[in-house]
């Protein structure tokens, strides 16, 4: 218990905590979204859920450090199961989003309501944890990258799931406040799974283009907000 009086410690945790949180936004993206398929009382239950499961699935993949350091290792024609999950995951999230995109462009108001009916509670829990596991990959192996002290990786994987179902519910009301903001997260999905399939390929994309690129098509799509939200305000004095 020594290394808790030392200041690295300390260092170590909190850097690990905010690259667990960074790595987690793709996560809380998807998560937002799929949960806005459940009726709206359920939504909250959904999310707490299925991300409680996923925490004690990283948790034992943590525990299990010997077996998920071996996913890494090229099992034929130099790719490894690692590789094989983030391609699965990847195609996954493309399809999913894409899907998606199409249904919210192809089906009218009320189409959609008896759509979201429809779809079942076990389901969306059950697509957070998958999910959540393909996401999970990076984050395990960033932590053993950072430190080999175990209980510092489980509170920084607990901080980044605390903060997942605090903040999931956040955006999830954005998102369903505002529509666009949905299609631009979807497609931001798909762009995440393309990348996922690449690293999945050994073509390493850095993860802060990936992220500037949410961020700058986020601040333009709020600016568009705020310029329809003026108009119609200009619209009503007209009239």
């Amino acid at each position: 218990m020594e290394i808790f009086f030392q200041l690295e410690t300390y260092v170590a945790l909190f850097t690990l905590t905010i690259i667990e949180i960074i790595l987690g936004i793709d996560n809380i993206i998807f998560i937002s979204i799929v949960t806005n398929k459940v009726k709206r009382e359920e939504r909250q239950k959904a999310r707490v859920i299925g991300l409680l499961l996923a925490l004690v699935l990283r948790i034992i993949m943590l525990f299990g450090l010997t077996w998920f350091i071996g996913l890494t290792k090229p099992i034929f024609f130099n790719f490894s199961i690692k590789d094989l999950i983030l391609l699965i995951g990847g195609g996954f999230l493309i399809i999913k989003s894409a899907l998606e995109i199409s249904h919210k462009i192809n089906v009218n108001f009320d189409e959609k309501l008896t759509s979201n009916k429809a779809i079942s509670f076990k389901s969306v829990i059950w697509q957070i944890v998958a999910v959540d596991f393909v996401f999970s990959v990076d984050s395990i192996l960033t932590a053993i990258g950072l430190t080999d002290v175990l209980l510092l990786m489980v509170i920084a994987v607990v901080a980044s799931i605390l903060f997942m179902i605090f903040y999931s519910s956040k955006i999830s009301d954005i998102i369903d406040r505002y529509p666009s903001l949905e299609i631009l997260a979807l497609s931001f999905l798909i762009l995440i799974g393309f990348t996922l399939i690449l690293e999945a390929a050994h073509y390493e994309v850095p993860k802060g283009f990936i992220y500037f690129a949410l961020f700058f098509t986020l601040g333009v799509e709020l600016l568009n907000i705020k310029f329809r939200r003026v108009s119609l305000k200009r619209i009503k004095i007209k009239k």
